[in-house]
């Protein structure tokens, strides 16, 4: 059957990947066991699964979970279909439960906050931010962990109040040194999960890491149109963004209006003396 995979997010600990199966041959396919921890969730179509012998139906209503070892086949009722696949390395999985990557068995279904995290993850892939695509995966897949395993998503988090001010602290200083490290690596840095750190960041200072990060950026943005930066394409591969436009995006979303503008404000002549 011919499938389409388009990889989206490629990073050590996640894998985001958009597939399409067009024209999928009739009956089961052959029984093979899954090699990868990860979900399945179908955007059109149906699909039936049956995973250690037992059959489930996957839809946009649900998510398939995707566990390390299991025998499953698949057939495709109604022709071919259209899903999103996240994959999460044993470190992460561990780190979202609490340091223990077994997953318990179940079948996650689909709730509005689910469908509106992963439009908004799909919408998010558009704008071309590999940081904050990462954070909102890791963010989405502790939101389908918490559905089977809530009080183990729990307990990865800091504990206490002075705690959770000294890993914000620590992610702010790792960032300003070079607020071009990913969400993994910042993640490492700090001794906490990603998706924890992206939880207890926001509760201290109202903002995703994601912002913050791209306020570091923007300033070092300002800094050098200050200094009459003309080669902006050269300005935004420098600050890591994904190319020109990007740049723009983010420096008009932040500071109000977009680079060359803010060149021209930064760099007008004082008025003159009366």
């Amino acid at each position: 059957m011919p499938v389409l995979r388009r990889t989206v997010l490629r990073t050590d600990g996640l894998l985001l990947a958009d597939v399409s199966c067009g024209g999928p041959p009739p009956g089961w396919t052959e029984t093979r066991p899954a090699t990868v921890f990860g979900f399945v969730m179908v955007r059109r179509g149906v699909v039936r699964g049956r995973v250690d012998g037992r059959e489930q139906l996957l839809d946009s209503a649900s998510v398939y979970v995707e566990r390390p070892g299991s025998e499953q086949q698949f057939s495709h009722p109604c022709g071919g279909d259209v899903y999103t696949e996240i994959v999460l390395a044993e470190p992460v999985l561990a780190g979202l439960l609490g340091g223990d990557p077994s997953v318990p068995q179940g079948l996650v279904f689909t709730t509005p906050d689910v469908a509106l995290a992963h439009r908004m993850l799909l919408g998010r892939d558009r704008a071309g931010d590999d940081f904050e695509l990462a954070e909102r995966v890791t963010a989405l897949a502790a939101l389908l962990l918490a559905r089977l395993a809530p009080d183990r998503v729990e307990a990865g988090r800091p504990g206490s109040a002075a705690a959770r001010r000294r890993t914000v602290d620590e992610a702010r200083a790792v960032l300003n040194d070079d607020p071009l490290r990913g969400l993994e690596e910042v993640s490492k840095l700090v001794g906490c999960s990603p998706h924890h750190l992206s939880r207890v960041f926001a509760n201290a200072t109202g903002m995703s890491l994601t912002r913050y990060r791209n306020g570091l950026r923007v300033n070092r943005a300002l800094e050098h149109l200050a200094e009459g930066e003309r080669d902006l394409a050269r300005l935004a591969q420098e600050l890591g963004f994904t190319d020109q436009a990007h740049m723009t995006h983010v420096v008009r979303d932040l500071a109000g209006l977009p680079p060359g503008r803010l060149r021209a404000l930064l760099n007008a002549p004082p008025p003159a003396q009366e």
